[in-house]
């Protein structure tokens, strides 16, 4: 009876020990991956968000620079006001509208093209994790991958996100020149790639007619209508 009892115990304690290891062996026909995961934490997506940032820091900087230059101009024109003649005022009053809503249409336009630009990075960055992507999906023996954010419930031992983000920094890096490999289906060769020439700053700037000096810079899309500098009006 001792030595049925010492086999029955030694048989529930073993189970569960078991258990794991037999559900570890299953391959799972469908995985996950968090695709906003894979973009903000891995050193591609991390370094795309960081040159993003500083250009909007920039522009917001020039925007400042120009309203603050506008509202000097503004001042300037206002007390001019009794000194000139009615019809003269007038036309400076509706020239400098005219030059307001202009730059405010270039910046604008700047703002814009930051957001295409950022857009840009993102497409690449999918078509550079892609391939890898593709790969991991085989390797896991796997027939699927579903974004995890459409995915009601699902085990956390079928998510990728960790191993992608592992993957892609390992191949593409922050993507910049010299750093990314190219990604294939199949095993690395070790060969490399250079990405494409990244547009600057000044390549997406609006142009302007009249140059503008270095402390003369707008973000005039920020301001509400009330912090507007108001158009002068001429006295009849």
């Amino acid at each position: 009876m001792r030595a049925i009892l010492t086999v029955t115990i030694a048989l529930v304690l073993l189970a569960p020990a078991a258990l794991p290891a037999r559900a570890q062996t299953i391959s799972a026909p469908i995985v996950t991956v968090d695709q906003d995961r894979l973009f903000s934490e891995s050193r591609f997506g991390q370094r795309v968000q960081r040159d993003h940032e500083a250009r909007v820091q920039a522009l917001s900087q020039e925007n400042r620079q120009i309203e603050a230059a506008l509202i000097e101009e503004e001042r300037s024109l206002t007390d001019q006001r009794v000194k000139l003649p009615a019809e003269e005022f007038r036309s400076l009053a509706d020239a400098f509208d005219d030059k307001v809503q202009r730059i405010r249409a270039e910046q604008d336009a700047k703002a814009n093209a930051l957001g295409q630009l950022l857009d840009k990075d993102r497409q690449a960055f999918l078509s550079l994790t892609g391939p890898l992507l593709r790969t991991l999906v085989i390797e896991r023996g796997a027939v699927a991958l579903l974004d995890r954010r459409v995915v009601i419930l699902a085990a956390d031992s079928i998510d990728i996100t960790g191993a992608a983000i592992a993957r892609i920094d390992s191949r593409i890096g922050d993507g910049t020149s010299g750093e990314s490999a190219l990604p294939t289906d199949g095993p690395s060769d070790g060969s490399e790639t250079q990405p494409a020439p990244r547009p600057q700053l000044d390549d997406i700037n609006a142009p302007t007619e009249e140059p503008l000096s270095p402390s003369t810079s707008i973000e005039l899309d920020s301001a509400t209508d009330s912090e507007k500098p108001p158009t002068p009006q001429p006295t009849e």
